[in-house]
């Protein structure tokens, strides 16, 4: 039996840029961070020879191709796997709410098929084999920030090429500025989960408007690691997010509602520099920078929502158990 447990993200800036209307023209740019909520796999051979995959669902098939769950299946087919096994999964935060759990998921998959079959995998090797099932195979209009962010962990600067090519590079910053920057960063469940895709393919259909605003995107992400790297002035990293927050708005009319815009605006009258909804817009988690002295403040204006702790993780995916006939 192999369990993985693979962090969900946050992504400061440059979503859009990732997408392939976008990086085959020009290099998008991405800051994105892994926190400590996670999705667990657990993967274990089946006596037999059907496969039971339990999710918000259980079903049991005869063989991998009758799968439903489209990332189950296509990450067997993939990796050619034939023999019977019992697959788990349970996660820390609701699917489609914005914070990568659908690439989370198919990473962790990944990882623990291969260390099922006893191969070594690495974190570069793990998202593109993710991106390749979500975005070659299964044909989801999203992007690959969520997939790399996944496997890699930590906070990173994350860069898209023309040629599909992906460099991932940590975003160097000391101890204390990220203990800080997590310090000053609340989270907030506002709900009405949605899938990515669906926005997605309205911000692609505009891409000749959007290119612009998604340039703009890519220059606060650059900004947003000048910030932490330098560490100086980490209220400025708070601006940067309303910046990112108003250009992402422009994107699709989709993206915010008059629910999401009340909350957010609440949040800032009470003290917030900034903030975003995360993910591709309308549900799921509204992140907000406020300073220490003012978090209350910014609690009571929203004490409707639920508040979810979280730190950063500086690691991706990783394999937490072996059973012992896999020694």
């Amino acid at each position: 039996m192999i369990i993985t447990r693979t962090p969900f993200r946050i992504s400061f800036a440059g979503g859009g840029s990732d997408a392939p209307w976008f990086y085959r023209e020009e290099p998008g740019v991405v800051i994105s961070a892994a926190i400590n909520k996670y999705m667990y796999l657990t993967v274990k051979e089946r006596f037999g020879n059907t496969f039971r995959v339990s999710y918000s669902q259980t079903e049991i098939r005869d063989q991998a191709e009758e799968v439903s769950h489209p990332l189950v299946r296509e990450c067997l087919r993939l990796l050619s796997v034939n023999q019977g096994l019992e697959i788990v999964s349970i996660a820390d935060l609701p699917a489609q709410s914005g914070m990568g759990s659908s690439s989370s998921f198919t990473v962790g998959l990944l990882s623990a098929l291969h260390a099922l079959n006893g191969h070594a995998s690495n974190a570069g090797q793990l998202a593109r084999e993710a991106c390749h099932v979500e975005i070659e195979r299964l044909h989801e209009p999203i992007g690959k920030q969520d997939q790399y962010i996944a496997a890699y962990g930590g906070i990173q600067c994350i860069r898209f090429f023309p040629d599909g090519t992906v460099s991932v590079d940590p975003v160097i910053c000391g101890a204390e500025v990220k203990r800080e920057l997590s310090r000053r960063l609340m989270l907030f469940h506002v709900g009405g989960e949605r899938r990515a895709g669906d926005i997605m393919i309205e911000q692609s259909a505009r891409a000749a408007a959007n290119r612009e605003a998604v340039r703009e995107l890519c220059r606060i992400a650059e900004r947003m690691r000048d910030v932490l790297t330098l560490g100086r002035d980490l209220n400025s990293f708070g601006h940067l997010l309303q910046e990112s927050w108003n250009v992402k708005k422009t994107l699709a009319r989709s993206i915010s509602n008059g629910r999401i815009d009340s909350l957010y605006l609440r949040a800032i009258e009470a003290g917030a520099l900034g903030g975003k909804l995360l993910g591709a817009g309308a549900g799921g988690f509204l992140l907000f920078y406020a300073e220490p002295h003012l978090q209350d403040r910014v609690l009571s204006a929203l004490r409707e929502i639920p508040e979810i702790e979280f730190g950063f993780d500086p690691h991706g995916t990783k394999v937490i158990y072996v059973g012992e006939d896999h020694f």
